[in-house]
């Protein structure tokens, strides 16, 4: 038998990473598919954001650069339908926790650390689906991609690579709460800020000087200015690079926060 972080790098649980992990996100992946509701709101609140902030401040707000209110804030929108999503990743760990589901996992034979990749991986092919829907309903509507297919497609890879780096720090929320509404409401408390304070939806120019300088430090901020500099065209190399460094710095205290976390969050699910 193994003990403590044996398990995580000993066979053959560490061997069995890639399967265990498929096999958690495809019963997270049925369990989305035998909801209606989770499918319903899945597809709606994202058009809904589409819609509303397109005829709501379009008339409004006339960012330099762009012609329709569209081309400048759907990336904003992507990054916010994307967060609100991943707060639901910190909710279902914490209702498994809850629930029993997680001790039914620690007691079979997988890598513990599928567990969370498996609801990582899971939210990050829904992202995907609600990423098309925004878009396809955006294109009709009026946005069009400026930068040709690849800066579309490497935009799209981007906004899945912030989606996979909230969707583990939700979890770790969710570890750490242990309760559904306390996890969903926590991450709901972490977006709104963040969101509302960076080049989601106005230029930063247009914040007073002390919000400024928070604003253009702010992840959302540089990951929102990268996914619009490759829909809108232009310089995006450097854009890019900051956005990926900012996620790898996310992804580098996450992950290993939330499978420390996980470890010693089952166990007190366990009678001694």
């Amino acid at each position: 038998m193994t003990t403590g972080g044996a398990d995580l790098v000993r066979m053959p649980g560490a061997g069995r990473l890639p399967a265990d992990t498929a096999t958690v996100t495809g019963r997270n992946l049925r369990r989305l598919v035998r909801v209606p509701t989770l499918i319903a709101f899945a597809t709606a609140q994202p058009v809904m954001f589409v819609l509303l902030f397109t005829y709501a401040w379009g008339g409004a707000i006339h960012p330099p650069g762009v012609t329709t209110y569209i081309d400048y804030a759907l990336p904003g929108i992507w990054v916010l339908a994307i967060a609100f999503g991943a707060s639901q990743t910190g909710v279902a760990i914490a209702d498994d926790l809850t629930t029993g589901m997680i001790d039914r996992f620690r007691a079979l034979p997988m890598a513990r650390a599928a567990v969370l990749a498996g609801r990582v991986t899971a939210d990050a092919v829904r992202n995907l689906f609600v990423l098309v829907l925004m878009t396809g309903v955006a294109y009709a509507i009026g946005f069009r991609f400026h930068a040709g297919p690849a800066a579309a497609l490497t935009a799209i890879g981007l906004a899945l690579a912030v989606g996979v780096a909230f969707s583990w720090i939700f979890a770790l929320l969710g570890l750490l709460v242990r309760d559904p509404e306390s996890a969903g409401i926590g991450g709901l408390l972490a977006v709104i800020p963040l969101i509302f304070t960076s080049s989601t939806f106005v230029p930063v120019a247009t914040f007073p000087g002390w919000l400024q300088a928070f604003a253009k430090v702010n992840p959302i901020t540089v990951t929102v200015d990268a996914l619009r500099a490759l829909c809108l065209g232009g310089p995006t190399s450097a854009y890019v690079w900051h956005a990926l460094a900012w996620i790898g710095v996310l992804l580098a205290v996450a992950i290993p926060a939330a499978v420390i976390r996980y470890r010693p969050a089952v166990g007190r699910q366990r009678p001694a």
